[in-house]
């Protein structure tokens, strides 16, 4: 691959931001733009690997590795998708293949790193399963972990039939796993032995959300205190206390994301959930409506008010990504081709847009790295 032609000067904060997308005419795989944190600029966005519809990306907690959840249809002759594995070059953006391995089943839609950076996760919508894989220390896939195939169905019978595991990623104290099922309106609670990559049913099983919400995405508060689901069908977040000790979740509220007075379509449905660095404000996507809702969240319980919502600067927007310092928000929409870039106050939580507009093809996920 041609070398990128970034800057050579780095501005003192600067970060890698990184494109998940879904491969077609326009998109070939992940791509990469450089955000100068001070001004608040993106430059213009270039293949930093070249993979099949890498969805999702995670990011090894070390910054060292890219992992990519690759939502393929069939994998060395299995019906199942792919989870690659890539080394990252902070200094030019690329990516260097390492392996990948087969997801453990149909239509992987997330991928996650554990904080001791030895256990990957991954989530399958269409196989209704999350798979647990060993890290090698060169960043590399390594041996198969544990395979769950989740079981039931929801209320919904055209979009609950069977289970469609969403979203799984370690808790803040690294002890439990966490998979949002959308087909079953719970989140399951995995014991994590990251010694052997191995998963188990924890003694309090699962969380609930309403029954037809459709349990999609988690973010965790910095504190590890709550716990904050986006159901995808509902467009509510259902906000939980997090048990760390014995892995529980106690369900506190469901609120609607949607402005204040707007009626539920079936053509809206939430995507991406993220808590701000700061504990202070959640995000959350809205396709069909093609918004970002904003809340603030109060400190001593965790229950959410409503701030803003505001268009994503495009068409269906999937996921979104906040950079490091906290100040900049990033959305990928995915129909429309672009990523937009917003402001972020401090006080308010409240955004604000930039104007910027990246061409990207169809993108869905948004993470950064700290650029040397």
């Amino acid at each position: 691959m041609a070398a990128m032609a970034f800057a050579v000067a780095v501005p003192a904060r600067e970060f890698l931001a990184y494109f998940g997308t879904y491969t077609n005419a326009l998109s070939r795989g992940i791509y990469v733009s450089r955000l100068d944190a001070d001004a608040g600029k993106l430059s213009a966005p270039e293949l930093a690997a070249a993979t099949p519809s890498p969805c999702f990306l995670a990011i090894s907690s070390d910054e060292k590795f890219l992992y990519a959840a690759n939502s393929i249809k069939s994998f060395n002759g299995e019906n199942a998708g792919a989870i690659s594995a890539f080394a990252i070059n902070k200094t030019s953006g690329h990516l260097t293949f390492l392996n990948e391995k087969s997801s453990g089943g149909v239509g992987p839609c997330h991928v996650s790193v554990d904080a001791a950076g030895k256990v990957l996760l991954a989530a399958n919508y269409g196989g209704g399963s999350v798979k647990s894989f060993r890290l090698n220390p060169d960043g590399s896939i390594g041996a198969d972990g544990t395979v769950i195939l989740h079981h039931g169905s929801g209320v919904n019978t055209k979009r609950q039939a069977s289970a469609h595991a969403h979203f799984i990623t370690t808790d803040p104290s690294n002890h439990f796993a966490l998979a949002c099922d959308l087909g079953l309106d719970k989140v399951m609670i995995y014991k994590l032995n990251s010694a052997d990559a191995t998963l188990t049913t924890n003694e309090i099983p699962f969380g609930t959300v309403p029954p037809g919400s459709g349990s999609r995405h988690l973010a965790f508060s910095p504190n590890g205190k709550f716990a904050y689901v986006a159901n995808e069908m509902g467009c509510t977040i259902t906000s939980f206390a997090w048990d760390a000790k014995h892995g529980g979740l106690t369900a506190l509220e469901t609120v609607d994301v949607l402005p204040p007075g707007e009626v539920l379509k079936d053509s809206y449905t939430a995507a991406e959930i993220l808590m701000h660095p700061s504990g202070k404000f959640v995000y959350i996507t809205l396709r069909g409506h093609d918004s970002v809702s904003v809340f603030s969240v109060a400190k001593k319980n965790g229950r959410l008010q409503f701030v803003q919502n505001l268009s994503s600067g495009g068409q269906v927007p999937r996921g979104l990504g906040i950079d490091p310092t906290g100040h900049w928000l990033v959305t990928g929409n995915q129909k429309s081709d672009n990523a937009a870039v917003f402001a972020i106050d401090a006080k308010t939580g409240k955004l604000s847009p930039t104007g910027q507009s990246l061409a990207i093809g169809s993108p869905v996920d948004v993470k950064f790295v700290k650029a040397k």
